[in-house]
């Protein structure tokens, strides 16, 4: 009952810390890469549809996206789309293809992302934190309907702090280095 009470709060850990992961790819730190149009949807025949489901999403070089839509009537809406995002991206349509410049990062622009990456962390660690709470109180529970002893649940409750430690030090590491890829020109 312990182990699976571990294991569960583990592998919850870990999705909340690969969440966090997904969650910092998509801040861009001066590079253009396709992830930064993921959240971008369009009309598709009265659908709303994810970008990448219409057209084709490339790097064209460091400071540029391109996109090349399926098919020729879809070239309108994109680009309203991507205008309309909060991304503050302004595409330069040529035929069928849209070419996006990236704007470089301003110190500003930069220290604003820092912050919006310190939240993501601290909500990250917030819900590694809630997980614990949840094991512990699955402890405790145990410990009171007499289904394990307490130095058993005392060893429990010490382990999973052990793991909630884990999973706070790679939060750690990984909003330090996105901090320095942000910071870096």
């Amino acid at each position: 009952m312990i182990n699976e009470i571990h294991s569960d709060a583990n592998s919850r850990m870990d999705k909340s810390f690969a969440s966090l992961e997904n969650d910092f790819s998509k801040i861009r730190a001066g590079r253009a890469h396709p992830s930064l149009l993921e959240q971008v949807t369009v009309e598709y025949y009265g659908t709303m549809v994810p970008l990448s489901q219409v057209s084709n999403i490339t790097a064209e070089d460091a400071r540029t996206l391109k996109v090349s839509p399926w098919e020729k009537d879809m070239v309108g809406p994109i680009e309203k789309a991507i205008l309309t995002s909060d991304l503050g991206l302004n595409p330069n349509t040529q035929g069928q293809v849209m070419r996006i410049p990236l704007p470089p990062l301003t110190e500003d622009r930069r220290r604003e992302l820092v912050r919006v990456v310190r939240d993501e962390a601290e909500n990250a660690r917030v819900a590694i934190r809630n997980i614990r709470r949840d094991a512990i109180s699955d402890f405790r529970e145990l410990l009171k309907d007499k289904e394990i002893s307490e130095d058993e649940s005392r060893k429990a409750e010490e382990n999973i702090q052990k793991i909630t430690d884990q999973h706070i030090a790679s939060i750690d590491k990984s909003l330090a280095d996105k901090e320095n890829s942000l910071l870096e020109i």
